[in-house]
């Protein structure tokens, strides 16, 4: 019986070499994820990591071990491995997105990186990355309530920061008749006017998108009562915003209560 050529022997064995680390690619795939479901996020990260080095083309493995360093993640602990399992989380986000890889992906990703952001407080990336998701995906509601969110964070915390200064009450509003909280009034209105309107136009767009979002409601409650300590030279529209705060308030409790109702089991 003739002999295989040496071509033959090589074809055989470059087809064998390549089931085999097709394979063991997939194999590490799914023992990362039955690690991942069962919480075991350490194991989970050594698979989906040697599936990245087996295939660093795959932006599926790379999507899988940043969500298994980002579930590694503590929000407010600063240690060094606390901070290093978010930043290795944000470096395979960014690696699917420079593989250009498909839409879902891409905005998984993008989310991602913003959530990790806001996570961390750094809240421009954070806003940035929301943004693009938003671009990615404009039927996507939690996109436009992350942007909202992080409009009222930098408001608030820049109001309250020189409210802080004057010394002021909790239930105490910026006034006009006081030259110094004019002064503050007035600075704090060109700082935080547009991003309360942007604020309030992202909201929007999340409830218009999802009609029951009871958290969207609840800042477009905190939303309009930061316009209204800006209208410190108009009472009446300051009473317009408070009250407009108020009616968001009752729409968020209506809601809640609706869904509180909806989970009870049947009597």
């Amino acid at each position: 019986m003739p002999s295989k050529s040496p071509w033959i022997a090589a074809v055989a064995f470059l087809l064998s070499s390549f089931c085999a680390y097709a394979q063991s690619y997939d194999s590490e795939i799914q023992l990362g994820v039955a690690a991942y479901r069962n919480s075991h996020f350490d194991e989970a990260i050594t698979h989906f990591r040697k599936a990245t080095e087996l295939d660093p083309s795959q932006a599926t493995a790379h999507l899988y071990l940043a969500t298994a360093y980002g579930s590694e993640y503590i929000p407010g602990v600063d240690t060094p491995d606390n901070v290093r399992a978010a930043e290795q989380a944000l470096e395979q986000y960014e690696s699917v997105l420079a593989l250009d890889a498909d839409r879902v992906s891409r905005i998984n990703s993008t989310k991602g990186i913003a959530y990790l952001y806001l996570n961390m407080k750094k809240f421009e990336k954070a806003k940035d990355y929301y943004q693009k998701a938003s671009g990615l995906d404009t039927a996507d509601p939690e996109n436009y309530y992350g942007v909202g969110v992080l409009d009222w964070t930098t408001c608030y915390t820049a109001r309250m920061e020189e409210r802080a200064k004057l010394g002021m009450e909790p239930g105490q509003n910026l006034s006009a008749r006081n030259a110094a909280q004019k002064k503050v009034c007035d600075e704090l209105r060109v700082k935080n006017a547009s991003a309360i309107e942007e604020g309030i136009d992202n909201l929007n767009k999340a409830i218009q998108l999802r009609p029951d979002y009871d958290d969207a409601m609840a800042y477009m409650n905190l939303m309009y009562r930061e316009k209204a300590d800006l209208d410190c030279e108009t009472p009446a529209l300051r009473a317009d915003d408070l009250r407009t705060a108020d009616e968001w308030v009752d729409k968020t409790l209506a809601i809640k209560k609706a869904k509180a109702g909806r989970a009870l089991p049947p009597q």
